[in-house]
């Protein structure tokens, strides 16, 4: 794929974007003392579940109070807000469907995130406050530069993003937290044999764990890539001397079409109110009671997790696989799908999706919510237990997946043999 001078331009400008997002999330605030951060992260013998669950998404910028350390979650968040009012509102639905309308919207999303940005950073502060000796400056001057770097940081990480996408390999926004988790991946395999090593974890336990992660990566690969053919049938046609159609093809539906999609929004719509929780929990009492009921790990939080797969597997497969926009563009094409009367293939392939999208959807829960299971069953710490199953595993596969497909797509455009020799890469995107 090197031979190739535009697929190397890519990749080296995706690697060289990437390595820019990790520089943000090690240089630490203004105002921040390092040391004092490390010493009090370093004295939490159980670790901190609020700050690990963090640093999931920002790859330990969180911990490092680093430049970077809301990483894209503000922006995905927005997106989620953006997408409801989109089907909630048909004057705003309208202006999307105008000339235009799509960029407009975007606009409207990056001002919104500005503002979502500017309350996390502020929760953020307060925070930081709670640390003994970690601001060594004036509050209120730490207040100010810190809202100011943190949300200057989100929009540079949103624009690095939106860069990887263009003009790199695609994927930017998943890319940069596919980076996040990969990053601190080495650490947690150290610090499980560290672990090992003195005794606080079975050996027996730890085999049978990464034997576990090995067999669900395998799974979620066979998942991701499974399909259901939904035949559809051409008819002939003539246009002045030509005729088209009389041919028969498929439409391929994902047994899981949105992919990773539903895990990521999920984790980002309950980020916003845990880390407002979290950060200012110790100053206000309802929110202290709020932070302890939606704490990573304990069950109502990973009940509201698997509904909101559910709920945004389904809402998101609508947006993007829209069975009346499909039906109707196979009507004006003189298309039909074999046994099914004309007026009745919106209602088939609603029903065909809705049989697909439900076990799809399960599915991705029951893997999301692994790293509980695994931590309650086996005794491992809250950080191991996130980047080595569940939403770590998903998020991996699938971009993984999708990121391979789009360099075969490049290798097959330019007329080579692809990444692999056997079999194919399908894309989740279909």
């Amino acid at each position: 794929m090197f031979r190739i001078k535009e697929l190397r331009e890519r990749i080296f400008f995706t690697v060289i974007m990437l390595a820019i997002f990790r520089l943000g999330s090690i240089l630490t605030l203004p105002g921040i003392d390092p040391h004092a951060l490390t010493t009090f992260f370093k004295s939490q013998v159980q670790g901190n579940a609020f700050v690990d669950y963090m640093d999931f998404f920002a790859g330990g910028a969180f911990s490092n109070f680093a430049i970077f350390m809301l990483g894209v979650t503000p922006y995905i968040s927005t997106q989620i807000l953006m997408q409801l009012a989109l089907i909630i509102l048909p004057s705003l639905k309208k202006i999307a469907e105008e000339d235009g309308g799509r960029r407009k919207i975007q606009q409207w999303t990056r001002i919104v995130t500005i503002g979502v940005a500017l309350i996390q950073s502020y929760a953020v502060t307060v925070y930081a406050a709670s640390i003994p000796g970690a601001i060594v400056i004036d509050r209120t001057a730490y207040t100010l530069i810190a809202m100011l770097t943190v949300t200057t940081g989100t929009m540079v990480t949103v624009w690095i993003g939106e860069q990887i996408t263009n003009r790199g390999i695609g994927n930017g926004i998943s890319m940069l937290i596919f980076a996040g988790i990969v990053a601190r991946l080495p650490h947690a395999l150290i610090e499980l044999g560290r672990l090992v090593q003195k005794g606080e974890l079975n050996l027996v336990f730890v085999i049978i764990a990464l034997v576990m992660f090995a067999v669900i990566i395998a799974l979620v690969v066979y998942e991701q890539q499974g399909q259901r053919k939904i035949p559809v049938h051409y008819a002939k046609r003539v246009v002045g001397r030509k005729m088209y159609g009389g041919q028969n093809t498929y439409i391929p539906f994902k047994i899981n079409p949105s992919g990773v999609i539903p895990v990521i929004f999920a984790s980002s719509f309950l980020t916003f109110p845990l880390q407002i929780a979290g950060s200012m929990g110790s100053n206000v009492k309802w929110l202290n009671g709020l932070a302890t009921f939606l704490r990573p790990h304990g069950i109502w939080y990973n009940l509201f997790y698997v509904i909101l797969i559910i709920f945004f597997a389904y809402f998101y497969t609508q947006v993007t696989l829209n069975p009346t926009e499909i039906a109707k563009q196979i009507r004006e094409n003189g298309g039909s799908i074999p046994g099914i009367r004309t007026d009745k293939t919106e209602d088939y392939m609603q029903r065909i999706l809705n049989r697909l999208i439900l076990p799809g959807s399960l599915y991705l829960a029951l893997i999301a919510v692994l790293p509980t299971i695994i931590q309650r069953l086996f005794g491992f710490p809250s950080a191991i237990s996130m980047l080595m199953g569940g939403t770590s595993l998903l998020i991996l596969v699938g971009v993984d997946l999708d990121t391979m497909s789009q360099i075969e797509a490049q290798l097959k455009m330019h007329h080579q043999d692809g990444l692999v020799k056997k079999g194919k890469i399908r894309s989740r995107n279909l």
